[in-house]
């Protein structure tokens, strides 16, 4: 089997490498041809999967194509591969965008040859790469769910209807990116009025499961702070999805602020994510208050 993916950022990369081992992977980028060429190209390589020098070219004979762009990218990569789709090749749109977009990106497709599926990815990538849940929607969801578990990745069919299972995952990212910002927030301002430790041991009393006392908002504010600029660009799509069923969006316009605020912050101060691990939220919060 031969499998295209568009998008050769974390997520683009680590699927390419697993895949990789099972089937004939081939990978391109827009950057190819940018600052980062060589960077992205000497990572192909080493993965020993091939890069493409074009669209067009990473999309010929494969059987599968990932699209793993970011969110402002995924609508344009559906209509630009739309004409050069095949009978029998199937575009998966895991990109994390409004239901609308998908169903636009699905329309684009539907005026070629090839076919489109909704791909909501439920978590993280990294750690649980091919293991990760995603959910398939769409006419052959069924169907391309089998494939995907066949190549050892772990979906389901949740849907036949595009844009049912990025609602799903949409109206999730309100609650877990929401989390994520209101994390930062309490704590910034915890730590500069000098309680955080009183603030951390009543949220630890009040919700003792979730690990307040541990590494919750370690991790919490850590995905801020290595994914806050993509993560906020997903949140307008979440505004977006929630805006179009009339509901106002107002704590999610609001998450969608902080998780650019921090990495913001960071650039101001010329810090990498890479300057603050091993990630201890603390001193990472520290490095940004103002002196």
């Amino acid at each position: 089997m031969r499998i295209a993916i568009i998008g050769f950022g974390e997520a683009g990369q680590i699927y390419a490498q697993d895949l990789g081992k099972v089937a004939d992977v081939r990978v391109w980028d827009k950057k190819f041809d940018g600052a980062q060429a060589e960077h992205l190209l000497g990572v192909a390589a080493k993965f020993a999967v091939q890069p493409a020098r074009s669209l067009a070219e990473v999309l010929e004979g494969a059987h599968l194509v990932l699209s793993l762009v970011t969110a402002g990218n995924a609508l344009d990569v559906a209509q630009q591969a739309a004409p050069l789709l095949a009978a029998g090749q199937y575009l998966l749109d895991f990109n994390s965008v409004a239901p609308e977009t998908k169903r636009a990106a699905a329309q684009a497709v539907a005026s070629g040859a090839g076919d489109y599926l909704d791909i909501a990815v439920m978590a993280p990538v990294p750690p649980a790469r091919l293991a990760t849940p995603l959910l398939a929607g769409g006419q052959h969801a069924s169907d391309v769910a089998a494939t995907l578990c066949e190549l050892g990745c772990h979906a389901r069919a949740a849907s036949e209807r595009i844009g049912d299972v990025s609602a799903i995952k949409m109206c999730r990212s309100v609650m877990i990116k929401g989390l994520e910002a209101l994390t930062t927030e309490c704590l910034s301002a915890a730590q500069r009025y000098g309680v955080e430790e009183a603030v951390l041991r009543s949220l630890h009393a009040s919700f003792p499961s979730l690990g307040w006392d541990q590494q919750l908002p370690h991790y919490l504010i850590s995905r801020v702070a290595e994914h806050g600029v993509r993560r906020a660009e997903e949140m307008g799509e979440v505004v977006k999805t929630l805006q179009d069923v009339g509901v106002s969006a107002a704590m999610s316009r609001a998450t969608q602020q902080v998780q650019a605020s921090l990495p913001a912050q960071m650039a101001t101060h010329d810090l990498r994510y890479s300057d603050l691990t091993p990630f201890i939220w603390q001193e990472a919060l520290d490095r940004l208050q103002p002196k």
